[in-house]
């Protein structure tokens, strides 16, 4: 292990001194000292940088066509029962895929019960839902379609006759899934909504800092690294999105969470799905790439700033009450985070007819 470590850290002295001393870094910004360089050492071991489409889907085999199949289909509101909502209604891609709402309003205006989660990076989870419920995103693309407050589709055959009603469509997944037949179904579709998804990855600052460049943050955002670190935050959110993978009681040192949350609603999480005693007020803990962009907060939305929710999670989570100055910095270092949407995933495309 500690072979390991020195070799590690050799290896990221050796790039940051090349880098150093370019003419560019030497004019435009200072040598990492020992402090930093501790500090993106330690970062390095608990997170990892977004991988690159083909380094993510490389087990998916993936063609275009599926992709620009599946980009349609998320902007196609004859998915829905009324013909008024997409994926993209709730999954705003302009706004970081989500809606900045407490719920998504869904068939005839009803409300949701759930915060809509972003969905971008939300490939690389192990699982979908704020409940667990869907091991992926093709899984997770099947079950809105049908939810009745949702889009309120009556099942997926009623789906796949409504998709397979238009000439345009059929023609898409006869070349899109040649090899299985081109059939418009229920899994295709899913499969192609996934393809499309799988193209939302939004590199940010905070991975070129975990790359090597220790210019990539500011003192403040260097700082939240330290305090999110020292705080005990990474016991439940690190890796590649920061979180996502872990399944946690809310108000696991305080609660009840409800209380913290000035929720009326008691949501039992986990325990709507399994039953087990064990699981009851069991969620998925949040990602938290983008989550400066994805406010309100928690499964209900039913907090807008993200200090105060940084604020909350210390105390129901951690049995903390965090400073001013560590609540600040960890939100500094949460908005480096901020990544963009790829350019085409913007593009509303034509839509097959």
């Amino acid at each position: 292990m500690q072979t390991t470590s020195i070799l590690r850290y050799g290896a990221l002295l050796a790039v940051l001194a090349a880098a150093a001393c370019s003419p560019e870094n030497n004019t435009k910004s200072a040598k990492p000292n020992p402090e930093e360089i501790e500090l993106l050492t330690q970062a390095q071991g608990i997170f990892q940088p977004l991988p690159s489409f083909e380094e993510a889907n490389k087990e998916h085999h993936l063609n275009d066509d599926q992709v620009k199949l599946g980009q349609q289909l998320w902007y196609d509101t004859r998915l829905s029962l009324g013909n008024d909502i997409s994926c993209n209604t709730c999954h705003l891609l302009t706004t970081h895929g989500v809606d900045n709402k407490p719920t998504s309003p869904g068939h005839n205006g009803a409300p949701g019960v759930r915060n809509s989660p972003t969905v971008l990076n939300a490939f690389l989870l192990k699982t979908q839902f704020w409940d667990g419920r869907a091991p992926n995103i093709e899984e997770q693309a099947k079950h809105p379609i049908i939810n009745p407050i949702e889009m309120a589709m009556p099942n997926h055959e009623e789906v796949e006759r409504k998709i397979a009603a238009i000439p345009g469509y059929v023609k898409q997944f006869q070349s899109a899934y040649a090899q299985n037949g081109g059939k418009v179904s229920i899994n295709n579709i899913a499969h192609a909504l996934g393809a499309f998804q799988r193209t939302l990855l939004t590199p940010s600052r905070w991975d070129s800092y975990l790359k090597g460049d220790t210019n990539a943050l500011n003192e403040q955002e260097k700082r939240g690294i330290k305090s999110f670190i020292n705080n005990g935050c990474v016991a439940c959110h690190s890796g590649v999105t920061l979180g996502g993978d872990l399944f946690q009681k809310f108000g696991l040192v305080k609660g009840p969470y409800w209380d913290l949350i000035h929720s009326k609603n008691r949501d039992e999480g986990v325990f709507d799905i399994t039953k087990k005693e064990e699981d009851r007020f069991v969620f998925r803990v949040a990602g938290l790439r983008n989550v400066g962009k994805t406010a309100p907060y928690f499964h209900n939305g039913s907090i807008a700033d993200l200090g105060e929710a940084v604020s909350i999670m210390g105390e129901a989570q951690l049995g903390k009450t965090l400073s001013k100055q560590d609540v600040d910095d960890i939100v500094a270092f949460l908005h480096s985070t901020t990544g963009e949407v790829p350019k085409e995933a913007l593009q509303v495309p034509k839509l097959p007819e």
